[in-house]
């Protein structure tokens, strides 16, 4: 390559606001790729020289020739060809090296932990999960131990202890006063206990409420007979939230929880569920017909608020009137059927106003299968 057109390629290049713009005409293409060619950058002009000779540019027969033989060849290498993707790719930074990654936490078992959680690591072992974890493991993640559930602690043991400040490398903490997420700390449990019960969690009541799993249950010590609950029972756990319910169940009639024939869960699935209030069956009278099947019919002849719901007319936690009913015969019954032509409401002579009420003649208030048990009186 001559040094005219080492000359060229040295030449200024046309400022932006300089340059004109083309007028759209026939010639309006050439004049932009003119452009394009006078405008690039100076590195891949420099490697553009270097291809010169290789791609076959041939010496100016002038000095007049000059530009008009570096923009052909521009125009046939740079712009129409290749020549500027490879000229770009010659001129890419150099690679810096980047600092090596700090080294993460590694596992160092459960020994490790005991050195300084001895009097933890002895009430955990007499639970259900502490025996399995630390005596009789099934599978890898269970031999991990306190590090299946609290992350590999070799920088927790390095630094000498310490608080999870909810870094990287910290120990996983789950006490109430966690920096970490409740959602972070319960996918440490639903890791191994989202199927079956725990299914529906995504989503539920309780989920949705910010409640974390050891609000609940108590992993470290056994406190109650099943499922590692924080209290001696479910009624306890589930009334430490729920003192409605507390105070219906203290009433005359209730249902037999207190006497411990039936929990909370026998109804209710604490977890989720597809139901409205945690039902575990699709529907109030599909729970009520576990216990009370002779209740679910089907009827001859149906009574529509039976049919509908059970609560309609019952109260299933507790009340003060007789078989949990909401409020008192003949009150309840008419809310539905005011103004039959019983005579005079109130009069205690009427005899839907003594002993059964309404029920004194109307007896299958629940369904009838007699032809003749219209009016639910057989």
């Amino acid at each position: 390559m001559s040094c005219k057109i080492r000359r060229a390629l040295d030449a200024p290049l046309i400022p932006a606001a300089d340059r004109e713009t083309p007028r759209r005409t026939g010639r309006a293409t050439e004049s932009c790729k003119r452009s394009i060619a006078l405008l690039v950058s100076g590195v891949v002009l420099g490697a553009l020289l270097g291809f010169a000779q290789p791609a076959g540019a041939g010496e100016p027969a002038s000095a007049a020739d000059d530009s008009a033989t570096l923009r052909d060849f521009v125009q046939a290498k740079v712009v129409d060809g290749p020549l500027l993707v490879v000229a770009a790719a010659t001129t890419t930074a150099p690679k810096v090296k980047s600092a090596p990654a700090a080294a993460g936490p590694d596992y160092v078992g459960s020994q490790a932990c005991m050195k300084c959680h001895s009097n933890q690591g002895g009430t955990f072992s007499k639970t259900l999960m502490g025996d399995i974890f630390l005596k009789k493991p099934r599978n890898a993640m269970e031999k991990a131990g306190c590090e299946a559930c609290h992350g590999p602690g070799s920088l927790h043991v390095k630094s000498g202890g310490g608080m999870d400040g909810g870094q990287p490398g910290d120990m996983i903490s789950f006490r109430k006063d966690s920096p970490r997420p409740v959602e972070e700390r319960n996918a440490v449990c639903l890791g191994c206990h989202e199927k079956g019960d725990r299914t529906y969690w995504s989503g539920s009541a309780h989920e949705s409420r910010g409640l974390a799993c050891t609000n609940c249950h108590q992993i470290m010590e056994k406190v109650s007979p099943d499922h590692q609950l924080i209290k001696d029972t479910e009624l306890e756990v589930c009334f430490a939230c729920h003192k409605d319910k507390r105070a219906q169940e203290a009433k005359s009639t209730h249902m037999p929880l207190i006497e411990g024939r039936m929990q909370c869960s026998s109804c209710h699935n604490p977890h989720g569920s597809a139901t409205d209030s945690l039902l575990r069956e699709p529907s109030v009278n599909e729970t009520c017909y576990k216990c009370h099947a002779d209740k679910r019919g089907p009827f001859l002849w149906e009574h529509e608020p039976v049919r509908d719901s059970c609560v309609n007319c019952h109260q299933p936690h507790g009340t003060t009137n007789e078989y949990l009913l909401k409020v008192q015969r003949p009150m309840l019954c008419r809310q539905c059927h005011a103004g039959v032509g019983h005579g005079q409401p109130g009069n205690p002579t009427a005899v839907q106003e003594f002993n059964r009420a309404c029920q004194n003649c109307h007896t299958k208030i629940h369904g009838s299968n007699s032809p003749a048990g219209e009016l639910f009186q057989r």
